[in-house]
This record gives structure tokens, C-alpha cells and sequence, in this order.
């Protein structure tokens, strides 16, 4: 009987957009694999890749303690209906209550992704410092052991959470992986003005007013230049932000806000610039893919951010919030052809080396494999 592994993350798309060669890496190292999720719109193409997906619903936003209690209580009996070998959770949320819920239910073998630290490392109130406290205690206590691995995407996070940098079940990889057919290198195009773009779900805590702000400052000052904004609201966030707003600086201008799209990869093909200044991130794909295409990076020295690329060498990194920064760099890069073109080149060449899907994949291979080689072989 094929061994089993059972995938805990919030959104169908996400698991579809960010996870994928994760979910194949599984199958290379031969799992049957399960996504427990809740399902929108993609449940068909996950399938498509194999994959069986058990709908799950859950409101992120929701953090009552009967609440999550009951949701626990769901991931046990859906634990225990599969049997699964391996339970991989995905998100700071699904890492506690499934990772919770794995104990529980006996899994021996438990690997967690703790993605989605940005809402309560980026604030400071006395909510969030509390449940960061809850968040390491429960990591320490309960899922720090000799049969849990950790993977995350930047090596800032892991103390975060208590977890020593040199630990031997942690593991650091360069993202999601991102595939080099999907998002090849792209000539920029040419003429005027400039496009810059901005590619995330449409949060405060990306950084999007600042890069409105930015921009503005630029267009100010006379240079040709454009903001487009790729990406939804959010609405079970409480970082979202609103329709209103968007479409507000859309009137204002030199701002377009284009909503979700399905195929990022031929944004590169017109435009010359790639923004992201958030105020965290694990690593951010956006900038990851755009460095594929070979666009210069403007970002902001932060966990995951500064991961991505080198100042001055594949762009820009600026200091968190400081719009006046954030403004004068990208003015450089409008005025200078040549060193777009420099710094585009650079972010190519380190994206083919540290952010490739078989690069992670093959990562993740061997977090798998790591496992097997300690997992009793399942009856046949």
C-alpha cells in the first residue's frame, strides 16, 4: 500500500499557486497525496495534478478559542479517516491547530511550513505580542520533536519561533520554486514611460500605499512613470485592503489597479520595474518570478525581502515605510536604461541559481526522503 501524506493549507489557490512542486516532490518520493483545504475555484486543477483534495472550511480571520477548538476537532476525524504517514501543514495557522490536531490524533511523522508570520510579527500591540508568546510556547512544547521537521523560506524565521538556526530538522529553501519555462527571461520593453509593477494580494501590510506614495513622488517630479497594482483584495484578511481605496488612487492617477490575474508571467513582458515594499514576507514569489523575467527589484530590508535580492546589485533594497527612499531609487532606475538592464541581468542569473522549482523540489525531495528512511514500512 503506497504511503500516505496528508496536506494542511488554508485556500485551494494557494495550495495551486505556491505549493505545487511541493505536492510533486511528494509524489516523486512516492506518497499518494491528500490536500485539505478550503475549496473555491480550483479544486479541478489540483486534481489534475494528482492530487485528492478533501474540502475544509475555515475562516482565517476567526481566532475565538471555541472556534478553533471545534476546528481541531474536524482535522482529527479527517487525520484519522485517512491514516496518513506524513500530516505537512502550511501557514502559521494550519502549522498550530493541524499541527495540534496531528499530536492528537498519534501521527508519527509531521513536517511544517510556517508561512504567514507577517500579522502578528508586524504588530506590535498587546494582542500580538501575546500570541506570538502562544505561538513559541505551543512550538516548543508540543511540535518541536525528533519526528517533526521544519521548512522554511528564509533563515530569519526559524528564531522567530524558538527554533535554533543550525537545528537539525530544519531545512531552508529558496521559496515556492518557481518553474523557468513558466517565467522565462524577457527582453524589457521599450519607450515611454515606465511601468512598474507591483504583483500581491492587495494588504496594507505590502506595502502598497507606500508604493502609490512612491510612485507619485516620481511622477511629481516630472519623470514618465506608471503603477500597476496585480492582485485581489482580500477580504478574510484583516490587513485587506478595500475597493474603494484602490479605485481612489486610480482616479488620482498614475496608478491602475488591474485585480487578480492568472497569468503573472506575461506582466514582465511590459514592464520595466518590479516594487514590492512589504513589511514582511517568508519570500516573496512575486519578486522571485520577476527576477526570472529579469527585472530590476525595488524592496524593503525585512524578513524574506532582503533574502531575495542584493542592494545595488539586482536592485534596490530600501528601509521599511521611507516613501522619500523608496521614490529616489526608483527615479535612478526610470533614468538609467543601462543600469535596469544591469541589475535585470544580475536577478536572472540569481534567480537560475538559489529560486528554481527543481531546485526546491529537490530540497523537498530530500526532507521526504529523510523521513521514509525512519518511517516503518506500511503492510502491504
Amino acid at each position: 500500500m503506497p504511503s500516505q501524506i496528508l496536506y494542511f493549507a488554508p485556500e485551494d489557490w494557494a495550495f495551486l499557486e505556491h505549493f505545487t512542486v511541493t505536492g510533486r516532490a511528494a509524489q516523486r518520493a512516492g506518497f499518494e497525496v491528500s490536500v485539505v483545504t478550503r475549496v473555491r475555484n480550483h479544486r479541478a486543477r489540483l486534481e489534475a495534478e494528482g492530487f485528492r483534495v478533501l474540502p475544509f472550511e475555515s475562516e482565517r480571520s476567526n481566532l475565538g478559542p471555541l472556534y478553533n477548538v471545534l476546528v481541531m476537532m474536524r482535522m482529527i476525524r479527517t487525520i484519522r479517516a485517512v491514516k496518513p504517514d506524513i500530516v505537512h501543514c502550511i501557514g502559521l495557522r494550519m502549522v498550530i491547530l493541524a499541527g495540534i490536531a496531528a499530536r492528537l490524533a498519534r501521527v508519527r511523522q509531521l513536517v511544517l511550513l510556517p508561512t504567514g508570520l507577517v500579522y502578528f510579527w508586524i504588530n506590535d500591540d498587546l494582542k500580538e505580542r501575546a500570541m506570538r508568546r502562544v505561538v513559541r510556547l505551543l512550538v516548543d512544547k508540543i511540535l518541536n520533536r525528533a519526528d517533526t521537521e521544519f521548512i522554511f523560506e528564509n533563515a530569519e524565521d526559524p528564531v522567530e519561533l524558538g527554533i535554533a538556526p543550525d537545528a537539525a530538522n530544519l531545512t531552508i529553501i529558496g521559496g515556492v520554486g518557481v518553474d523557468p519555462a513558466e517565467y522565462p527571461f524577457v527582453p524589457p520593453p521599450g519607450g515611454s514611460p515606465i511601468k512598474v509593477a507591483v504583483v500581491g494580494r492587495m494588504l496594507k501590510g505590502k506595502g502598497i500605499a507606500e508604493a502609490v506614495a512612491a510612485t507619485k513622488q516620481a511622477h511629481a517630479k516630472g519623470t514618465a512613470v506608471e503603477l500597476h497594482l496585480y492582485g485581489a483584495i482580500d477580504p478574510s484578511s484583516r490587513m485587506t485592503l478595500t475597493e474603494e481605496t484602490l479605485r481612489g488612487w486610480e482616479k488620482e492617477g498614475p496608478i491602475f489597479w488591474h485585480g487578480r490575474v492568472s497569468n503573472i508571467g506575461h506582466i514582465w513582458g511590459t514592464h520595466h520595474i518590479a516594487m514590492l515594499l512589504s513589511y514582511r514576507e517568508g519570500l516573496p514569489r512575486s519578486l522571485i518570478e520577476a527576477a526570472a523575467a529579469g527585472r530590476p527589484i525595488i524592496t524593503t530590508d525585512v524578513v524574506g525581502c532582503r533574502s531575495v535580492i542584493t542592494d545595488q546589485i539586482e536592485g534596490f533594497i530600501v528601509p521599511k515605510g521611507d516613501v522619500e527612499q523608496a521614490a529616489a531609487r526608483l527615479q535612478q532606475l526610470i533614468q538609467d536604461e543601462p543600469l535596469r538592464t544591469r541589475m535585470g541581468m544580475a536577478a536572472h542569473q540569481r534567480f537560475l541559481q538559489r529560486f528554481t522549482a527543481e531546485a526546491v523540489g529537490r530540497t523537498i525531495y530530500g526532507v521526504y526522503s529523510r523521513i521514509q528512511a525512519r518511517m516503518p514500512a506500511r503492510p502491504t
